[in-house]
């Protein structure tokens, strides 16, 4: 379902540009994979898949923070809201996703006292409200919003506030892009590298990744211009045969990054091995919450009895994950698994690639080229 942008890249300006540039330069096939789910979306909605050329497959990577919880983390959330006095706090995407045996939305709509917040801030403020309950803050997502929660941690632990806890499923993205490299069956010839974690991390994080596995990077902004100069750089350095690690979006993005930020971060967390859905642990890409804070960790704060963990039967979205399948690839996209009744959290996030292919290309057509 292409969108009136589609037509506007006919009008000559910069975008119809660009996307003369790549069609001229583009002469063999490539696979480049844009990591950030925002990109994904902005991808779709602007129908820049429709006006590429067929050597062009845009892969949608790991960049859901939702999506590429683990099962086992998703399961220890829904363990968190059956404790009695727990109040657990919570962005919007997760209540829909599947655990093993049941859905943060089930626990709620069985009494448990689950809350959707827009922030951790908001979290904190719950527990100020609510001194006779424990509040929990459901941690997910990559650099971007790991910091924010970094200082809601530091901000209990000025204020004492016994009664908040976050338990971290936050990942870091780097590790995960050699992670991906080293994935049997993925093929990858460049990456659009995540434009608001880079804000964060800066573009010299990426630098040790480009060195030891020699493919084009280039870190890209978020509006269909933003993103064609992003394919336009990769496509012209495969054509040429040249690594290099670039920055399309300077205007928000440096080299060092937010330093005040990490500084934060790196405050309260220390990274540690992960586990990623479709990819299994990676070494590194995890951040836990400091033994100088453990009494603000939930993970050791509360005894969880979890289930044997099992992914949902069927559900394709680690392999969508990876690039090794796009959803119409998957037997349950569109028969069973829809946004109203979500198998897997690749259909569920507003930034899945299957709910961004549900809802741009409902035939279920390739949206690869």
């Amino acid at each position: 379902m292409p969108s009136k942008h589609v037509d506007a890249y006919r009008d000559g300006g910069l975008a119809g540009q660009l996307i003369d540039q790549i069609k001229h330069t583009s002469r063999r096939p490539v696979r480049l994979m844009e990591v950030c789910g925002t990109h994904t979306v902005s991808i779709f909605r602007a129908g820049i898949r429709t006006v590429l050329p067929e050597t062009i497959s845009l892969l949608s990577g790991p960049g859901c923070p939702v999506c590429v919880t683990d099962q086992r983390e998703i399961d220890a959330f829904i363990a968190l809201s059956r404790i009695e006095d727990v109040i657990v706090a919570t962005f919007g995407d997760l209540m829909r996703v599947p655990g093993t045996e049941s859905s943060l939305l089930n626990e709620r709509s069985e009494g448990r006292d689950v809350r959707m917040v827009y922030s951790t801030m908001d979290a904190l403020a719950l527990a100020r409200q609510h001194p006779d309950k424990n509040v929990v803050f459901l941690g997910v997502g990559f650099e971007t919003t790991a910091p924010t929660v970094a200082a809601a941690i530091a901000t209990a632990a000025r204020s004492e506030m016994a009664n908040f806890s976050v338990y971290s499923a936050h990942k870091v993205v780097p590790p995960a892009l050699c992670a991906l490299m080293d994935t049997p069956g993925v093929r990858i010839d460049g990456f659009l590298l995540p434009g608001h974690v880079s804000v964060i991390i800066g573009t010299e994080a990426y630098r040790p990744f480009v060195d030891a596995y020699r493919i084009p990077c280039t870190v890209a902004g978020f509006e269909p211009v933003d993103i064609l100069q992003g394919v336009a750089r990769l496509v012209a350095l495969i054509e040429a045969d040249e690594v290099a690690l670039e920055n399309t979006y300077a205007r928000a993005v440096s080299a060092e990054g937010n330093t005040r930020a990490r500084e934060v971060l790196d405050s309260v967390f220390e990274t540690a091995d992960a586990a990623w859905r479709g990819i299994g642990t990676i070494a590194g890409s995890g951040l836990r919450i400091r033994d100088e804070f453990s009494g603000f960790d939930a993970a050791r704060r509360f005894d969880l009895i979890l289930p044997e963990s099992v992914d949902p039967k069927g559900c394709a979205c680690g392999e969508i994950l990876t690039g090794i399948k796009t959803p119409p690839e998957c037997p349950l996209f569109r028969k069973r698994c829809t946004p109203m009744d979500p198998v897997g959290p690749c259909m569920v996030s507003s930034e899945g690639t299957c709910a961004a292919y549900y809802r741009y290309h409902p035939d279920g057509a390739d949206g690869d080229g």
